[in-house]
């Protein structure tokens, strides 16, 4: 008996059949599909927001003598982004957004010829060591949540222990009122300051911390050096941020550039407002209170974290 021919009929008998079959399969892959897409916005969403928020801590605390990267070490920990070439990247180029509000802010005493050659002197101490252990300090100590914490408890206490035994130089007409006049600031002094900033390689110490109470040591009046220090922030994360780019940038996805986009805008709008109120600080008021914060962020974090 031979085989049936193959009729109009049996092929429309047979299709539901075979549709019903597959519809299963054919609805499992469509869910699937969906659930990666709503997967992918959320991971998007959850980049952006950690990003926003990453960005604000930076502004916030980039001129502050608490350590910037030390908070954005202890705030990923906090929103549970995991450790990564990338992050340690994001923490030391979205500083550069931050730093860009004294660019704004302070661009005539920043391209003063005089001003220049100080921040230079300042800067080589910190250029030559930054680039000297810049392997050892991103693969052994950003990131480090003990080292950071450990600097910001010994730190504290350090900025402490210096305001309770330093006397405020007198404010002259000529220094107190004008805003970057640094011609207190030696070249001599301004390479010690930038010996000083060139500990903060270490995360926790806090870059406006070493290079204010440096200064101060030094004899400077408080709002020179504040300022001063502003100043010099800017050859000083061009530099961390240039070298970081040009060794890993070509690793960074489109969507990286994206999330580091939006840390490096929000910190720089952030950062306008944390400068007039630093200046604005330390009119009335002594460091005391950030070394008694960085105490107890210290020992709160220890508890809840590294413990």
């Amino acid at each position: 008996m031979g085989t049936p021919p193959i009729t109009d009929d049996l092929i429309t008998r047979d299709a539901p059949s075979a549709f019903s079959n597959s519809l299963p399969l054919i609805i499992a892959n469509w869910i699937k599909k969906v659930n990666l897409s709503l997967i992918c916005v959320t991971i998007n969403v959850m980049a952006i927001f950690q990003s926003f928020i990453l960005g604000i801590i930076e502004g916030v605390t980039e001129f502050l003598p608490i350590s910037s990267t030390g908070h954005l070490i202890l705030a990923s920990e906090i929103l549970k982004i995991s450790k990564s070439d990338f992050l340690k990247s994001f923490e030391i180029i979205i500083q550069l957004g931050a730093i860009l509000s004294v660019v704004f802010l302070y661009w005539k005493a920043l391209f003063k010829i005089e001003n220049i050659k100080k921040l230079f002197v300042a800067f080589l101490p910190t250029g030559i060591i930054g680039l000297t252990f810049y392997k050892v300090v991103k693969t052994y100590l950003l990131g480090n949540q003990q080292v950071v914490l450990i600097a910001l408890f010994l730190g504290g206490i350090a900025l402490i222990l210096f305001e309770w035994f330093y006397k405020e130089p007198t404010q002259t007409p000529e220094t107190s009122g004008e805003t970057g006049n640094l011609s207190e600031i030696s070249y001599k002094k301004s390479f010690w300051i930038g010996v000083c900033q060139s500990l903060s390689i270490i995360p926790g110490l806090s870059r406006s911390a070493s290079t204010i109470v440096g200064g101060l040591a030094l004899g400077i009046k408080r709002k020179v050096i504040v300022e001063f220090s502003f100043l010099l922030a800017v050859p000083t994360m061009v530099a961390a941020s240039g070298l970081d780019l040009i060794k890993s940038a070509d690793t960074f996805s489109k969507d990286q550039f994206g999330i580091l986009s939006i840390g490096f805008i929000v910190s720089f709008i952030v950062a306008l407002f944390s400068i007039k109120f630093l200046l604005s600080f330390i009119r009335k008021r002594n460091f005391i209170p950030f070394g008694v914060y960085r105490i107890i962020i210290a020992i709160v974090f220890w508890f809840f974290i590294v413990s």
